[in-house]
């Protein structure tokens, strides 16, 4: 017993030594708990990774609390000592204490959680990741209408949550309005296409409406406003140039809206050429 307070004493008369016996045990034990938690699976599920990141905010906490309770009495004066250029230092480390608060803002909103899809600013991702500094994000192509993986992952800092506003799209993880639409530089009648043309998209959606109607109606409910219904809308506007602008809009399944979109591009063409047969001809 007498050794033990010998090393602690000693521990505390050699702080730099205790502090750096602190750092590697904490992260000792912080690798040997995300080993755990990962396992041998290839892919990492969203439990695994809401686990992962509450292990390492817990071990950044704890990390931080130790080390500050064994510096404390220095802290305190350098703390006294450096009154004078108090204002220089939090100048200089504004974009930290921006990304400490985003994070307390983040937490307190609860405006997304590890595995929810999001958009800051022109990034949309899904979240796997975040602390009190950073949340990381595996970037996902949004605006290009594919919901794909790009396989890239971005970092976004915590402070970026107060210049751009945080778009949850965790309902679009399932299903999707997917928007696309076809041009047609010829001014011709194309509505009595509509008909033909809701007529087979129904064909193509039938076996997934009665779940796309139920989910929508729950999206209704959770967001508090009149959405568009889960049945396909289409619409025809003029270009510029005098081109007819056919608009598309779906509510299916996100994995299968770039699938659905081929399909209803190429009954497009099949039914616009039975209609209107002539209109190479007249060209020639």
């Amino acid at each position: 017993m007498e050794q033990i307070h010998q090393v602690f004493d000693f521990l505390l008369n050699n702080k730099l030594i205790f502090t750096l016996l602190i750092i590697v045990f904490l992260s000792l034990i912080r690798k040997l708990i995300l080993s755990r938690i990962r396992g041998d699976v290839a892919f990492v599920s969203e439990e695994q990774r809401n686990w992962m990141s509450r292990t390492k905010n817990t071990a950044f906490i704890i990390t931080v609390v130790a080390l500050f309770t064994l510096w404390h009495s220095e802290i305190n004066q350098f703390a006294l000592s450096v009154t004078a250029i108090a204002v220089a230092i939090v100048v200089a480390s504004k974009e930290i204490i921006l990304c400490f608060t985003g994070s307390i803002q983040r937490a307190s909103s609860r405006s997304f959680r590890v595995g929810d899809w999001i958009e800051v600013g022109k990034i949309c991702g899904e979240v796997i990741e975040h602390n009190m500094m950073a949340t990381v994000l595996q970037e996902i192509d949004l605006h290009h209408g594919h919901y794909d993986y790009t396989g890239k992952t971005a970092t976004l800092p915590n402070s970026m949550f107060f210049t751009y506003p945080v778009k949850n799209l965790n309902f679009m993880k399932r299903y999707v309005y997917h928007h696309f639409s076809i041009v047609v530089p010829k001014f011709v009648n194309l509505y009595p296409l509509i008909p033909l043309m809701i007529e087979k998209i129904n064909d193509h959606t039938s076996y997934f409406y009665d779940v796309a109607a139920r989910y929508n109606t729950m999206i209704e409910k959770h967001a508090g406003v009149d959405l568009p219904g889960a049945e396909p809308h289409m619409h025809i506007t003029s270009g510029a140039s005098g081109e007819q602008i056919v608009h598309f809009m779906l509510f299916c399944p996100t994995d299968k809206a770039t699938h659905l979109e081929h399909k209803i591009r190429a009954d497009f063409m099949e039914v616009y050429e039975a209609h209107f047969p002539l209109d190479e001809e007249k060209d020639e």
